[in-house]
């Protein structure tokens, strides 16, 4: 399967090699167990100020910036983009109820991932839509010597989130590589549209209520069950047709 999937990748991009360098991780959903508790802030702050969305509704949201997001459900609500005023408020108030909540554990599997990536002599990324402070600071907490701040790309580094490949993009300048010396682990359909459209080999790891089908809609190269998966599997990967 693995052989398979990088050969129609090499195909469908045109590229002559498949030669990783870096590995470029999403973090809510993939690095943290946060989604539900995300889900739920989107949902309950959103619906309050008039904007209706469901936990559910949320997940397919996944990895745009939170002003993107506000624009879009304003836009069906009252027909037009909302206020920066509007966006602030709602997204202040989104944070809040975040944080609030017990933190988010990390996803099982992650850090035997980062090891097996660190142990291939990876350089390791990670590119996140989201731009709270509170998530970003537990990186280094939680995974002590993998990121770097200037191997962060948050959405306070780009202009366009996903599903707009800007952020992955970035990442590739970030770690001075090819998209064919990169690959991409992401958990939501717009992250893994934003990885496919950069032109890298993306594996879509489905921690997520979201059936397998809407992740390979996105053009996943690769869908894997849970980070777990993704550790037994991950030197392989690597490995093949370096």
């Amino acid at each position: 399967m693995i052989r398979n999937s990088i050969s129609h990748y090499l195909k469908r991009n045109g590229f002559d090699a498949f030669s990783p360098r870096a590995v470029l991780f999403d973090m809510d959903g993939v690095l943290f167990d946060s989604m539900p508790l995300h889900a739920n802030s989107w949902a309950k702050v959103c619906t309050e100020f008039g904007l209706s969305m469901t936990p559910t509704e949320a997940y397919m949201h996944e990895g745009r910036t939170g002003e993107s997001t506000i624009n879009i459900l304003s836009m069906r609500a009252r027909g037009r983009k909302a206020t920066q005023e509007e966006i602030e408020a709602i997204y202040a108030e989104k944070c809040r109820l975040f944080n609030s909540q017990p933190e988010a554990p990390k996803m099982p599997g992650a850090e035997q991932t980062l090891e097996h990536v660190r142990d291939c002599g990876m350089n390791i990324l990670v590119v996140t839509g989201s731009g709270q402070q509170s998530l970003l600071e537990r990186l280094n907490t939680n995974y002590p010597g993998f990121f770097a701040s200037e191997r962060v790309v948050s959405s306070k580094d780009v202009k366009h989130g996903k599903p707009n490949p800007e952020p992955y993009l970035k990442g590739l300048e970030k770690a001075q590589v090819e998209p064919w010396e990169a690959i991409v682990i992401e958990n939501a359909p717009l992250g893994v549209k934003a990885a496919v459209d950069a032109n890298i080999f993306t594996i879509a790891v489905n921690t997520g209520p979201l059936p397998d089908s809407v992740l390979l809609e996105q053009g996943a190269d690769m869908v894997l069950a849970s980070m777990e998966e993704l550790a037994h599997n991950i030197k392989h990967i690597i490995n093949t047709q370096r």
